[in-house]
């Protein structure tokens, strides 16, 4: 386990320059005015502005995860060294959920009124259960994940594609490669909740769209073999496979999709694979397997990631890359702009907070993250996509074999919340 990781499971103390987790020196402010003249709110003083996370360490998404935080701290880093934001340390407050919802709303109370708004909640299910709680503080939350279900959330924003438009993007890029064909049947194994249902909705419309068929196999957080499934999708005569599932089911119908000779395309939503995987036996199956996602590969030539993986390597170098780095960092470059404009406003408030937001039309990732949209209420603020491939030579486990695109099926289609 590299240092970062370590500090990051033990409260993110000593090693992540300037960054804090609970019980830190800064009383938190409930509102005031500092001696700025700039108006607080929670997570504000004169010195700092505490950023919340509620993550997973410890679940299915702990890999992914891991390197999420150290995008976070790097950025955070970054900006604290050059003098904060509005003359103020950025903090960053951490709790693991474990990916667990229960867990995540006993966890709520004690961190939401020291934090000014939230770097990251990860969990469409954990999103789903804090969503009246974060409505109700008006706190503006980052959330990681796609489901454009939460899209109608006021104060929740998705950063990205969401994972139906994920799916459609994937599948269309399949049937421009010749890797299915209409008529053709696609097996869809997903996971149950808003994740899996959202990613089942893409492959649906596609097929609608593309006179094909879906065979939909649901799926429990906690199932780890797919081999039944896969039999059943064999008989079937499917010609892909599509993935909206945690990592280690995604190993698993790898495996059985080779072993048992159907061996046809898989396609998963951008968080159905962990370069960890490729340390298992999975490796070799899993090559057939296709991501998309409108986060950039962690081996990207965009040069702002390619910047990011030298700079992880080097802070890093026992660490495994995932494509979350970038994200990470990403996340904290939408927080900067958005703490920026509400400084500009004399107002880091809860209010003025989600006012910067609103205020923006597009917010600029360096091209980390596709074209960001937030203007709509209601809509996904992407509808682009990267395609990757799972590679073990490549560094974070994918290589890019197509570059940011938005395919025709997405274009058209309308997720749940979206406004005619």
């Amino acid at each position: 386990m590299s240092r970062a990781v370590a500090t990051t499971a033990a409260c993110l103390a000593g090693a992540l320059l300037l960054t804090a987790c609970g019980g830190g020196g800064d009383e938190v402010t409930s509102g005031g005015v500092g001696s700025d003249g700039v108006r607080t709110g929670p997570g504000v003083t004169d010195e700092t502005i505490r950023l919340g996370v509620m993550t997973d360490l410890t679940g299915p998404f702990k890999d992914l995860s891991t390197t999420l935080q150290i995008g976070h701290h790097m950025w955070a880093n970054e900006v604290n060294a050059a003098g904060g934001i509005c003359n103020r340390q950025v903090a960053i407050e951490t709790l693991d959920h474990g990916y667990q919802a229960d867990t995540a709303t006993i966890q709520f109370p004690d961190i939401e009124p020291k934090v000014a708004g939230f770097l990251e909640v990860l969990g469409a299910s954990v999103i789903a259960a804090l969503s009246p709680d974060i409505n109700e503080k008006e706190v503006t939350t980052l959330a990681v994940t796609w489901s454009s279900e939460l899209l109608g959330q006021p104060y929740v924003t998705i950063v990205g594609t969401t994972f139906d438009l994920e799916m459609i993007n994937g599948l269309d890029w399949l049937l421009e490669k010749n890797k299915i064909a209409k008529g053709d049947t696609i097996g869809h194994i997903y996971v149950e909740g808003d994740y899996g249902t959202n990613g089942l909705a893409g492959s649906r419309y596609f097929a609608k769209q593309n006179g094909l068929t879906v065979a939909a196999e649901k799926i429990t957080a906690t199932d780890t073999d797919m081999k039944s499934i896969v039999t059943k999708f064999k008989s079937q005569g499917v010609k892909a496979i599509a993935l909206s599932v945690t990592p280690p089911q995604t190993a698993s119908a790898a495996v059985n999709n080779a072993g048992l000779g159907l061996d046809v395309p898989m396609i998963g939503n951008s968080v159905s694979f962990a370069p960890v995987l490729l340390d298992t036996p999975a490796a070799k199956a899993l090559t057939r397997l296709y991501i998309a996602a409108s986060a950039v590969p962690y081996d990207s030539p965009v040069p702002r990631a390619k910047a990011l993986a030298k700079q992880f390597e080097a802070e890093n170098p026992n660490e495994r890359p995932t494509f979350a780095v970038q994200y990470g960092y990403a996340q904290g470059l939408i927080w900067n702009q958005i703490l920026t404009t509400a400084c500009a406003a004399k107002d880091l408030t809860r209010g003025g907070i989600i006012a910067a937001l609103r205020s923006h039309r597009s917010l600029s990732t360096d091209k980390l993250v596709s074209k960001l949209d937030f203007s709509k209420p209601g809509a996904p603020s992407s509808r682009d996509v990267y395609i990757a491939q799972v590679d073990p030579g490549t560094p974070g486990g994918m290589k890019q074999v197509q570059a940011l695109k938005q395919y025709k099926d997405a274009a058209t289609y309308r997720t749940p919340t979206e406004r005619p």
